[in-house]
């Protein structure tokens, strides 16, 4: 059957609004980007000009763009994180079916507000919690469903950020300060609050955290260093030196996130004006650089999850214990090992060429589905499968706040939720 060409607007054209975008260069008979509003004007600019969209539907805000009458049947919503809110609500009362980029807020208020939006609208509410829909996670969830392990008694999750990642990104970039984006549980690691709720696949009940911003603060300044690095006396022996770092062919590509050139003089350039030149020890970060979380679910199954910024690799690794097996998975590869047989079984992932390890195109052709009407299911990342997992990442920052002390889940969210809609 011939798919049917939807048409979208982007509200907001930075990275991840990109990715997402680009399904509609790969598969432009599925996927029409017809209007996007960025308030960078080279981004904006480039963006139009790659996905061919006319100057007079080019916004330099969101609010421009929804005073329109409804351009699209959906809204690629891809803003910073404490600017996800007020368009997605907007959005929806306009009919708009919405992909939203995680985390759909700093507040659990809204995220809850959110959620009763679209279910009032009858409008599509998608998270983007990429992860459920790659082949690495599929799988591993295909062999939870098929019974191989038996019951889940216990998950392991570490996600190493990298120790480059999180000087990016947590301590020179936007995500580097919860006052003006989310703490870190929620900025990096919804996504794993998310698929562990999503492989365990019964309600989490309790959570507990701990974590710090333990190095990067200017009491582990190295004596003798300066504000940047590119002024630094120290720099050369630096492990977080940002030159090292946006000048290398390795990350030069990182240098992207502060100019629209990576040429030497504009990198060097970038690294005197911006963030991203500074001493990752004199920042305004504040989110913790290591956390862990406790978590026990319906039925006394438990998982702990491990986020630490002091690793050489990015990755995740997950070890899943059952009662008739254990599953390994790291990088591309699955590890299956049954008790009754001792049979070891190894299954590879093939290398995705979409971000996300597949999982930006995955979401976006599932929207599409949904939004079509094609698929016979809710979404895998609906709205209403996102607060639950949102709420444990709220709870356990809170937890984390509190000393560790033990959260009720259900307690917590029914703070946020009207009334009509708490539950026991």
């Amino acid at each position: 059957m011939k798919e049917q060409k939807v048409k979208a607007v982007l509200i907001g054209a930075g990275a991840r609004g990109g990715s997402y975008a680009r399904y509609a260069l790969d598969y432009p008979h599925e996927l029409e980007i017809v209007a996007v509003a960025e308030a960078d004007p080279v981004r904006r600019a480039r963006f139009a000009e790659k996905h061919n969209i006319p100057p007079e539907r080019c916004y330099e805000s969101w609010e421009l763009l929804l005073k329109e009458p409804r351009l699209a049947e959906i809204a690629f919503i891809c803003t910073q994180d404490q600017m996800h809110y007020d368009p997605t609500m907007q959005a929806l009362q306009q009919k708009y079916h919405v992909m939203l980029e995680k985390p759909m807020s700093p507040s659990p208020a809204e995220c809850i507000e959110m959620e009763l939006m679209a279910q009032k609208q009858n409008r599509q509410l998608t998270i983007c919690h990429v992860l459920r829909y790659t082949p690495f996670w599929s799988t591993l969830k295909q062999v939870i469903q098929e019974g191989k392990i038996g019951e889940i008694v216990s998950i392991q999750l570490n996600e190493n950020v990298g120790y480059w990642h999180i000087a990016h990104s947590f301590v020179r970039g936007n995500w580097n300060n919860s006052d003006t984006s989310s703490p870190m549980i929620l900025a990096k690691s919804c996504h794993d609050m998310d698929v562990l709720s999503w492989l365990m696949d019964r309600p989490c009940e309790r959570v507990s955290s701990f974590g710090s911003l333990k190095y990067f603060h200017e009491g582990n300044a190295p004596a003798g260093s300066g504000d940047r690095c590119l002024d630094c006396a120290v720099e050369p022996t630096c492990a977080y030196s940002a030159p090292r770092f946006y000048l290398s062919d390795e990350f030069r590509g990182w240098a992207g996130h502060f100019t629209p050139e990576l040429t030497k003089p504009n990198i060097i350039q970038g690294l005197k004006e911006t963030d991203y030149g500074r001493c990752v020890f004199r920042s305004d970060n504040n989110v913790v650089d290591h956390q862990v979380v406790n978590m026990e679910f319906e039925g006394g199954a438990t998982a702990m999850f491990s986020m630490c910024g002091f690793t050489f690799e990015q990755e995740r690794r997950i070890q899943i214990m059952g009662t008739q097996g254990e599953l390994r998975g790291e990088e591309d590869r699955i590890t299956l090992y049954d008790f009754l047989t001792h049979k070891k079984t190894t299954i590879e992932i093939p290398s995705q060429t979409s971000g996300h390890g597949g999982g930006d195109s995955g979401i976006v052709r599932d929207f599409l589905n949904q939004v079509r009407g094609t698929s016979d299911r809710e979404s895998l990342t609906s709205a209403s499968a996102s607060v639950r997992s949102h709420m444990i990442a709220f709870a356990a920052e809170a937890s984390r706040l509190d000393r560790g002390q033990s959260i009720e889940l259900n307690e917590f969210m029914n703070q946020y939720r009207p009334d009509s809609v708490q539950t026991n």
